[in-house]
């Protein structure tokens, strides 16, 4: 008789000691993050009074990682992954120390924070890259389904705390909280990870600064699955329009609030869920959770009261957390690894970048249109695309047998 399968929960991967250090470096780093949001927003709008510099220096702590994940990824697989992560987690402490530093121009403080983000490419990069290689078959799946339980969850304790924190204290504190999580997290990974050696060394293979892009694209699996990840593009709508939707429903301030907080509620839900589900399902309705993602959005078309829109964005948010967790990592998985730092770079860079062009469409619909009719119009394209990728996926993929070579 067959031994019942292990049950993979949070508490089992985090037994693993090497995981363990990975996820409280990467939860320690996130708030410290959120904070610093906070403390920059504050201290350029105190000095400016300027709403305009203020959005561009909000701007400027996203946009980079595009860059990142692109050229920089590849550092991932030519040197140690470990010593990459801790290499940038170092860089980013001294240059956030360095914005710390009262009277700071304020050109000077966008450049520190520009070369920081930047660096957050090739961490992310190794990240993903080395965590197949702490965690196998289900352990690795739960693993990446407990990292956005605490990303989104520290990412909310963050904004909330980080104010708190600011409204105390100053923001030049909340730069040098960030920069020190910086140094903890450093340390968590230099004595928490074991030294593993570069996967390809730098005359094994010729790469060029895009070659993330044709290691995903060269397999059809990878390349339906980025596409799924990247419906991101039309679900960040309810985040972006947080503010005109709720002056739409003649409400304020603080159901703009409620209203932007419902999604990455519901990808803490998500993640929840995602865990407790097989392989097997997962794998057979990713796209298809694509298109549940949508439809609550496309919803909006009914005007909903506030209480329904938050219940609508929630379930988005859910539905889009599970298919994304799902897409990378099994695209992950697939990737040989020799070059899966810069293939998962690349990809996490795509669907990180896409969300702020996402953003500026449901904006330009939004004007053009009303609010809640933007989100309705985005929703509906990123239900016919998402079915559309759906019935690519399971024309190249058996779920049952690939399950099996994933969790073999």
């Amino acid at each position: 008789m067959d031994a019942e399968p292990e049950r993979v929960t949070f508490a089992t991967v985090l037994r693993t000691g090497e995981f363990r250090a990975l996820w409280l470096a990467e939860l320690l780093s996130t708030l410290g993050d959120q904070v610093a949001r906070v403390a920059l927003a504050v201290l350029v709008f105190t000095t400016t009074d300027s709403a305009v510099l203020t959005g561009l220096t909000f701007a400027l702590t996203y946009v980079p990682t595009l860059l990142g994940g692109i050229f920089l990824s590849s550092l991932g697989d030519r040197f140690p992954r470990r010593e990459v992560m801790v290499a940038a987690n170092v860089v980013q402490a001294v240059l956030v120390a360095a914005m710390a530093v009262p009277g700071v121009p304020l050109p000077a403080l966008c450049v520190l924070l520009a070369v920081s983000v930047l660096a957050t490419g090739p961490f992310n990069a190794a990240q993903l890259a080395i965590l197949p290689d702490l965690l196998g078959g289900q352990r690795y799946v739960t693993a990446m389904s407990l990292r956005n339980v605490t990303t989104y969850s520290a990412q909310l304790a963050g904004f909330a705390g980080g104010g708190l924190l600011i409204a105390v204290l100053n923001p030049y504190l909340g730069l040098a909280v960030d920069s020190l999580t910086f140094v903890v997290s450093a340390l968590l990974l230099w004595t928490g990870i074991r030294r593993r050696p570069a996967v390809r060394s730098e005359q094994a293979e010729p790469t060029s600064m895009l070659h993330g892009f044709t290691v995903i694209w060269r397999d059809p699996r990878t390349r339906i699955l980025l596409g799924i990840g990247a419906l991101a593009l039309f679900y960040i709508a309810p985040e972006a329009l947080g503010a005109p939707y709720a002056k739409q429903l003649g409400m304020g301030p603080v159901a703009v609030g409620l209203l932007m907080a419902a999604d990455p509620i519901g990808a803490v839900v998500g993640s929840l869920l995602f865990e407790r589900l097989s392989e097997v399902a997962r794998l057979r309705s990713v796209g298809w959770l694509g298109v549940a993602a949508g439809a609550p959005i496309a919803a909006c078309a009914l005007y909903p009261n506030l209480v329904l829109s938050m219940v609508l964005f929630a379930c988005s948010g859910a539905a889009a957390t599970i298919y994304t967790i799902q897409a990378m990592t099994t695209a992950s998985r697939l990737l040989p690894n020799s070059v899966r730092a810069q293939g998962m770079g690349f990809a996490s860079a795509v669907i990180q970048s896409v969300q702020g062009v996402g953003a500026l469409v449901a904006g330009a619909f939004a004007q053009v249109f009303t609010p809640a009719g933007g989100m309705a119009i985005v929703g509906c394209i990123g239900v016919v695309l998402a079915a559309g990728l759906a019935l690519a996926w399971r024309r190249v993929a058996d779920p049952a047998q690939l399950a099996v070579q994933l969790t073999g």
